[in-house]
Parts: C-alpha cells; structure tokens; sequence
C-alpha cells in the first residue's frame, strides 16, 4: 500500500524527516549541554585563548591538508591517473570547504570524486579510490585510537571508556576484510553479481571497472603501504590539531588520551543524527573530558574552537574554487 503520491514527493518527505530529525538532534543535544555549564565560564575560556597556539594549530592543519592531499595522490596515480599535486591540493582544499559548509560531510568526496573522474575517464574508477582513500583513512583513525588506548591502560588501568582490545579486534577485522577484497578481486565481484539483476548491462560495467581498480592496486603494494603510512601521518597531525588548541585553552590534557578521543569522535559523527557533527561532537569530548577533570566549559569550548578554527581554514577552499572557476 502507498499514499498515492509521487516517489519523487516521498522522496523528498523522507529527505525533509531526515534533516528534521538532524536538526532537532543537533539543538537538543546543545540545549542539554549548554544548560548545564556556566555560559560566562565558557566564554571567558574562549576569550583568554593564545593566539600564537591557536595560529599552530592551524600550521598543523594545513601541514594534514597537504599529506592527505599527497595520500590520495599515490592511489590515483596507482591507478595510472595523471593529476599533479597541484591539482591534488586544489581539489583538497575544495573538498574540506565543502565538507565544512555543506550540510552533509560527503559533499567533499563528490568534489574530488568529479576532479579525478575527468582525469580518469570514469566516475566508477573515481569514486572507488576516493573510497580506498576514506577506507585507509579509517585505518590510520583505528590505529591512532588504538595506540592511545594501550598507552592509557599502560599508564591508568582504570582510565579510559574504550580498552584498547575493541578497538584492536576492530582494527584486524576491517584490515582482514580490505586485505581480501585487494587481494580477491574476483570474489568481490562474485558477492556483489546479485546486483546485475538490477540493470545488467549498467551494473556490469561498473562491477568490472571496480574489479579493475582492485587489481590495480594488488599490483601496487608500495602505493597501499604508502598511502596508509600518509593515513597515520594526518590521524597523528590531527591530534596534535587539538593538542595545540588544548594548549591554547590552557587546557592540560595528556596527548594519548587525545589520540583515543579526536579519532574516536570522527566515527561518532557518522552517526546520522545530527548537522555536521554540531552538538554530538560537543556531548562526546564533554563526556570524555570530563572524565578527566575537565571543567564542562572547557571540553566545549575545545570542541567549539576546533569546529570554528576548521571553519575559518576551509575558506581557503572557496578561494581555491573561485581561482579555478576563473
């Protein structure tokens, strides 16, 4: 039974529900949080921070642009695509404008994935190493978490709400499962045929371009291995993003528990019940930190001077989109 109208009015109904849904998430969540902290305090810590910290902490985060702009490099060139760094860069910075100003954080992969798809000559090719790239992201996240969290239970057995054994098995059962699927490509394609069934020809073709892709870079180990050694680099780069901010808020919170908690955060807000993050992002580091003896207001205002200080930066994506349209 359906209501009669047209898929493209539900469609649109259930798009509605959903940001419904996100933004009342997003206000509740912060009405929760703000309620409870002295709103003077809050502000006075914002307002006495260190500009010379807060200025490296966006050195910091221009330095994560780079790599990371450099990781996805190896896998696109692994797949015999010809984009300079330059080009890599542009679509980067692009990419985080996007991410940051859109009201949906996979805004930016679209970019990137329309850049290299004219390169490549596919949007199947392209999508799928934007893919690979988010994928060995997650990687280096899980490992960085992973280290803190052995580090702290090192250091506090009874610190620390995630033990180091979750996020290790995590971290083995989703490099077993990307392992096989580089080194079988065929069985991939095998698990996903039921999908011709859809549209044979359509999927057909895209189900052989991925298998493709994966065989390409079976045949490139050193790419891989790069671009997850580049995936450590920018997990490490963004803890110390928020080690600097921390310190600018004359904050002291030990670097390896910042290791568990900004990687941690970043796969909280995949979470769909929020705007970008705004409001769960904020719960989660007041939670945490406050676990730590961190006054409320400062876990806040560490999470809102991260979000605005990433904001400020992404700018630089709307002038780098500005000077490519002319």
């Amino acid at each position: 039974m359906t209501d009669g109208s047209p898929p493209a009015a539900r469609h649109r109904g259930r798009q509605a529900a959903l940001w419904l849904l996100k933004i009342g998430g997003s206000a509740g969540l912060l009405y929760l949080l703000l309620s409870r902290m002295d709103l003077d305090r809050l502000w006075t810590t914002a307002r006495h921070a260190s500009l010379l910290w807060l200025t490296a902490a966006l050195g910091i985060f221009l330095i994560q642009i780079l790599v990371g702009a450099w990781r996805w490099g190896l896998l696109v060139h692994a797949q015999g695509i010809r984009m300079s760094y330059g080009a890599l860069v542009n679509s980067y910075l692009v990419a985080t404008f996007f991410n940051n100003f859109l009201p949906s954080n996979v805004g930016g992969d679209v970019i990137r994935i329309r850049d290299s798809a004219k390169c490549a000559g596919s949007t199947t090719i392209a999508a799928t190493v934007v893919l690979f790239d988010r994928g060995i992201g997650l990687l280096g996240l899980g490992f960085v978490a992973a280290i803190g969290a052995t580090v702290t239970a090192w250091i506090s057995p009874t610190m620390g709400p995630v033990g180091p054994g979750v996020l290790w098995a995590g971290l083995a059962a989703v490099t077993l499962v990307a392992g096989w699927a580089v080194l079988m490509p065929h069985g991939v394609s095998l698990i996903l045929s039921p999908l011709r069934r859809l549209h044979p020809e359509w999927i057909g073709e895209r189900l052989t371009k991925l298998q493709t892709v994966l065989e390409r870079f079976r045949e490139t180990p050193l790419a891989l291995g790069g671009g997850f050694v580049g995936s450590l680099c920018v997990q490490g780069l963004l803890v110390l993003f928020y080690a600097a901010i921390a310190r600018g808020l004359h904050m002291t919170v030990p670097i390896h528990h910042l290791a568990i908690v900004v990687p941690v955060s970043f796969v909280v807000l995949m979470l769909p019940i929020s705007v970008n993050g705004l409001g769960l992002r904020e719960a989660f580091f007041a939670l945490y930190l406050s676990k730590l003896g961190q006054p409320l207001e400062a876990a806040v205002a560490l999470s809102f001077m991260s979000y605005v200080l990433i904001a400020i930066f992404s700018t630089t994506g709307a002038a780098a989109y500005l000077t490519r349209r002319a």
